[in-house]
C-alpha cells in the first residue's frame, strides 16, 4: 500500500512524511507537482509506474496545475477515479472547498495540520476504500454467479426441451410417442365433452409382421415401421389430427371432431398409402406387398364416459378386421 503525497513545499513534505510514519505508514510516495503525480498514476502517457497507490494527500496551491484541476483530473480517469484525495489547504474559504468537492476530492485538512486528524483522516479513507473494493469484488462475484446461474438455467432448458422432445417423439418411428398420445387423448376428450362433439380413433395393425421379421431380419422391420409410419402420418392433413406408435408394430390415430364416416374415409387413405410403398413381404397371407388392419370407433363422449371406450371400441373393430381376413377397415358397431 502507498500513500502518494503531493506538495511542492520541502518543508510540508518532511512534515507529512513524519505523521504518516509515525501513524505506521510506511509506504509513503512524493511527487512535487501535480505533472510528477500524473507521470506516478501513468496519466501522463508514460505508463503506471506505482500501481499500488491507496490514497492521495494533495496540496490544492501548486505550481503549474493547481491542485483542484489535479483532482479533476485523476478523478476523470477510470484508473484512478477511486483513489480518494484527501486535499491539503490553508485556503479553508467555501469557495475554494466547493470546488476541491466539485472536483472530485473526498476530504480536505486545513493546515497547519494536527497529526492525529491527519492520521484519522488517512485511516477512515483507506478503511472506506478497503471496504469499497470487498463489495466490488462480491458484487464482482456476485455478477459471476448469476451469469453462471443464467447460463445454466439455460442449459436446463434446453436439456428439457430435449428430454420432452425425446419423451414426445418415438424414437424409432419419428411420429408421436405413446405417452404423448396418452396426455393428448386426455385434453382432446375433455375438450369434447365440454362442447359434445365427435372424436374418433383408428387403431393400425401391420398384417403379419412377425412372420415379416422372422423372414427379413429385425432391421429390415424397423425400416418397414419407419415407413409406415410416415405413410400413416401423410394420411391426415388437419393440425389436430395425429398418427402415435401405440406399441410394437400398432399404431393409433386420433382424429377430434370427426364422426366414423371422416374417420373411415381416412383409414382408407392410410391404407392406400401403405399400399404405394409396395415393401415386400412373402410371407405374408394376404398379400404379397406390407398391408394393415385397421379398426375405426368414434364417440360423442359425456362426462360419464372415459377414453378407454372409445380405444376400446378401436381395439374391438381391428380384432374384426384381422378375423374377416385382414387388409381391411372395420368400423366398431358398439361406437
Amino acid at each position: 500500500m502507498t500513500i502518494l503525497v503531493v506538495d511542492d513545499t520541502p518543508h510540508m513534505r518532511i512534515q507529512l512524511k513524519a505523521i504518516l510514519e509515525a501513524g505506521g505508514f510506511a509506504g509513503i510516495l512524493f511527487a512535487q507537482s501535480t505533472e510528477e503525480a500524473f507521470h506516478y498514476l501513468g496519466l501522463s502517457g508514460a505508463g503506471n509506474i506505482y500501481t499500488g497507490i491507496e490514497l492521495i494527500l494533495m496540496d490544492i496551491i501548486m505550481p503549474g496545475t493547481n491542485g483542484i484541476e489535479a483532482c479533476r483530473r485523476i478523478k476523470a480517469h477510470p484508473d484512478s477515479r477511486d483513489i480518494p484525495i484527501i486535499m491539503v489547504t490553508g485556503d479553508s474559504s467555501s469557495e475554494s472547498l466547493k470546488a476541491a468537492f466539485e472536483a472530485g476530492a473526498n476530504d480536505y485538512i486545513k493546515k497547519p495540520m494536527q497529526s492525529v486528524e491527519l492520521i484519522a483522516r488517512v485511516n477512515l479513507h483507506l478503511n472506506l476504500r478497503q471496504e469499497t473494493a470487498i463489495r466490488r469484488a462480491r458484487e464482482h462475484e456476485l455478477l459471476g454467479m448469476t451469469k453462471q446461474l443464467e447460463e445454466t438455467t439455460i442449459k436446463l432448458q434446453a436439456a428439457n426441451e430435449s428430454l420432452q422432445h425425446a419423451i414426445d417423439i418415438d424414437g424409432l418411428t419419428g411420429i408421436a410417442s405413446r405417452r404423448y398420445f396418452d396426455e393428448f387423448i386426455k385434453r382432446e376428450w375433455n375438450g369434447a365433452v365440454r362442447l359434445s362433439r365427435t372424436i374418433s380413433a383408428s387403431m393400425v395393425d401391420i398384417d403379419f409382421f412377425k412372420n415379416y421379421n422372422d423372414t427379413y431380419g429385425h432391421q429390415r422391420g424397423d425400416t418397414c415401421l419407419k415407413l409406415i409410419a410416415t405413410a400413416l402420418k401423410d394420411a391426415i392433413k388437419r393440425p389436430l389430427d395425429i398418427v402415435a406408435r401405440y406399441g410394437g408394430e400398432e399404431f393409433i390415430a386420433l382424429l377430434p371432431d370427426t364422426d366414423k364416416d371422416g374417420a373411415f374415409e381416412v383409414a382408407r387413405a392410410m391404407q392406400e398409402n401403405v399400399a404405394g410403398l409396395r415393401i415386400p413381404h412373402e410371407s405374408s397371407q394376404v398379400n404379397k406387398y406390407v398391408t394393415i388392419s385397421i379398426g375405426v370407433a368414434a364417440m360423442t363422449p359425456d362426462r360419464n364416459k372415459e377414453f378407454d371406450a372409445l380405444i376400446g371400441f378401436a381395439d374391438k373393430a381391428l380384432y374384426s378386421a384381422k378375423s374377416k381376413g385382414r387388409n381391411r377397415v372395420e368400423i366398431s358397431p358398439d361406437s
